[in-house]
């Protein structure tokens, strides 16, 4: 039997292009990893997709990117076998210990509970974060933080993508959570995640187009915002944010590089909010911010 075969698509990127070219690939693909390589000072970006599908749409995000970025990478191409790729992406998600209460496993891992910690179970083949990139990690170290003085009870995840930061909440915290994505995959999955979780009675996942989405503004004002998406967009919202954001409410926002955090803080101080902590991983800034 032909073995199934998945679309691998890879761009090297400098820094300043690593947000607009992630977009893109986010947009048709399962899942999109990105690599530093230091000594040249670049990203590797790297998406994996269904065989032959999503095509014009990849075809048309590559172009708004090379316009955007006046950059021209090079796009390499790659058929790799579900198989394989699963069996890879197995081994380079290991358990992985975060901040004090949190441990992040795959559903390969059947190894007992660590006492004392909360367990977080993904599906490796299917997530859209699993706790390993920095901004995901930072996310819910800021989150441990902030759940020793703040109880919120109204709680939203903007672009949840696997529901990792939804399900830590509804865990750490016993409350619900609503949870939205662009990608009707990613809502999909991240409800998969939370049954996976025993948390499908606290969080809901939608698919909706962030505050454009008239149940999220409904839902409002949240005591609890999480926004791991991109540098622009997070500049884009930061109204719509401040203005559903409840008073004495935080925001945790991520998916930002050193580089961008200053602008993107200036963007949501110009809102109305502060800054309340800033926590660097890498080359990666997590911001909580809080509405007085």
């Amino acid at each position: 039997m032909t073995p199934e075969l998945l679309d691998c698509i890879t761009i090297r990127v400098p820094a300043d292009a690593l947000e607009t070219f992630e977009a893109a690939l986010s947009s048709v693909c399962r899942a999109v990893s990105f690599y530093h390589d230091e000594d040249v000072d670049e990203w590797d970006i790297q998406g994996v997709k269904e065989r032959g599908e999503y095509e014009d749409e990849l075809a048309s995000a590559l172009l708004i990117a090379r316009i955007v970025s006046g950059l021209e990478p090079e796009v390499s191409r790659a058929l790799v076998p579900v198989a394989g790729w699963l069996a890879r992406t197995q081994m380079a998600f290991p358990e992985q210990l975060i901040g004090e209460r949190f441990v992040v496993r795959g559903t390969h891992i059947s190894d007992p509970p660590l006492p004392g910690r909360i367990t977080l179970t993904l599906d490796a083949g299917l997530a859209f974060g699993t706790g390993e990139h920095n901004s995901t990690r930072g996310c819910l170290v800021s989150l441990e933080r902030l759940a020793k003085f703040h109880h919120p009870q109204h709680i939203l995840d903007l672009g949840t993508g696997s529901g990792i930061l939804a399900i830590a909440a509804a865990k750490l915290m016993g409350q619900r959570v609503l949870a939205s994505d662009i990608d009707f995959r990613a809502a999909r999955v991240a409800n998969a995640n939370a049954k996976l979780n025993g948390v499908a009675g606290l969080v809901h996942a939608i698919r909706a187009d962030g505050w454009m989405d008239k149940l999220i503004t409904r839902q409002g004002p949240y005591d609890l915002v999480f926004a791991n998406i991109l540098a622009r967009p997070l500049c884009a919202m930061a109204h719509q944010l401040a203005a559903h954001l409840a008073p004495g409410g935080r925001a945790i926002l991520a998916g930002l590089l050193n580089t961008q955090a200053n602008w993107v803080l200036s963007a949501h101080r110009r809102a109305g909010l502060v800054l309340e902590h800033r926590l660097v991983d890498g080359a990666w800034s997590i911001l909580t911010l809080k509405k007085p």
